[in-house]
């Protein structure tokens, strides 16, 4: 059984724990706050527990990084082991002092570079791969929509990360399309801006992507 480390206690974090317990994998939760997810252990079901960041980035085969964007930097640095470890990237590069302008969101980096990209760069001994951020926590996990089976786009440098990844995903409930290497993750991350939009101009947010061929 292979075990996630996910860092964060936010409703990503929350989500993507239930989705991986519902299908057996061992689960530890790493905050800088555990009594925030006190109520969420209570109610979850398998094999999980609550630590520190470090903790679960220790504890996990497999890593989720589930954190606000603005924040991915300073957890990863408090973290030691994950040398050769995936690590699921989740983040957005939003920059929460500026608020949306017409629904757009601001980000703190710019059209040539991705935050993955510098995460990559900064740690790289792990392996990332940009996954579940251009969706809402509500459709992470088996996703049921109108529109049918939604497409998740990925990408990474490390062709057996995205292969544990694909994995996941299809356990998951999601078509997956692989935009290869880790500047893809420049469209990824910026995929959010247009998810979002939607949201906040006419407050839907049960909606997803799909490439159609």
């Amino acid at each position: 059984m292979k075990k996630i480390g996910i860092l964060g206690s936010g409703e990503v974090a929350k989500a993507l724990g239930n989705g991986f317990l519902k299908h057996g994998y061992e689960v530890m939760m790493g905050t800088s706050n555990p009594s925030k997810l006190d109520e969420w252990k209570a109610a979850a079901s398998g094999n999980v527990s609550v630590g520190s960041f470090e903790q679960a980035a220790d504890f996990g085969d497999m890593i989720v990084l589930a954190v606000k964007g603005e924040a991915a930097m300073d957890v990863l640095q408090s973290v030691k082991n994950i040398s050769g470890k995936t690590i699921i990237d989740t983040t957005n590069p939003i920059d929460s002092t500026k608020p949306p302008v017409n629904g757009v969101l601001s980000y703190f980096t710019d059209i040539n570079e991705s935050l993955m990209e510098r995460l990559q760069k900064k740690f790289s001994e792990a392996n990332f791969v940009k996954c579940f951020n251009i969706v809402s926590s509500s459709l992470m996990v088996e996703p049921k929509l109108e529109g049918g089976q939604p497409t998740m786009f990925i990408c990474g440098n490390s062709t057996e990360a995205k292969a544990e990844v694909l994995y996941i995903l299809n356990q998951f409930g999601w078509e997956t399309d692989d935009m290869g290497h880790a500047e893809a993750a420049r469209a990824i991350e910026s995929l959010c801006i247009l998810w979002c939009i939607p949201g906040f101009i006419r407050n839907d947010w049960k909606h997803a992507f799909k490439m159609v061929r």
